[in-house]
């Protein structure tokens, strides 16, 4: 006779690859919002305009260089959890997007803060999606 159980049981994602995924994941929204943070200490309003303080904001670009490295380690993490782990794929598309907007910020920097602040007001919102699905019971779900 068929065992119909066995077949429409599905076991879960490795749960070394997902809590290296989600310790990444976390890892990376620690160190944007303390980016961030050095980013709206670094900025003093005067009478004559807004003065960076290139101490502070010299912090902020360190800061953001560990981010860059913490979300080359999630892309790595993401594509391992999505090929041989069998996870959802987009955890890795996303993991790319954060990266590539993490670089663009460095250009975008050039161009002025009404280029710079939206797009980290963007990578804010992507990984705090990633964050909030990395930490649900549906990221150790095969697909």
């Amino acid at each position: 006779m068929h065992d119909v159980t066995s077949a429409t049981s599905v076991s879960p994602v490795s749960s070394g690859l997902l809590y290296t995924l989600r310790v990444l994941v976390l890892a990376h929204a620690v160190s944007l919002l303390v980016a961030a943070m050095f980013a709206g200490q670094a900025l003093v309003f005067t009478d004559t305009g807004i003065v960076a303080d290139l101490g502070v904001a010299e912090t902020h670009v360190m800061i953001g260089m560990v981010s860059h490295l913490i979300g080359l380690l999630q892309i790595v993490a993401a594509v391992l959890y999505w090929r041989p782990g069998r996870g959802a794929g987009w955890p890795a598309l996303a993991s790319l997007a954060l990266f590539v907007l993490g670089i663009a910020q460095h250009f975008l920097l050039a161009i002025g803060l009404g280029a710079h602040v939206p797009n980290g007001v963007l990578m804010f919102g992507l990984l705090a999606l990633t964050t909030v699905w990395a930490w649900s019971p549906s990221a150790s779900r095969r697909r």
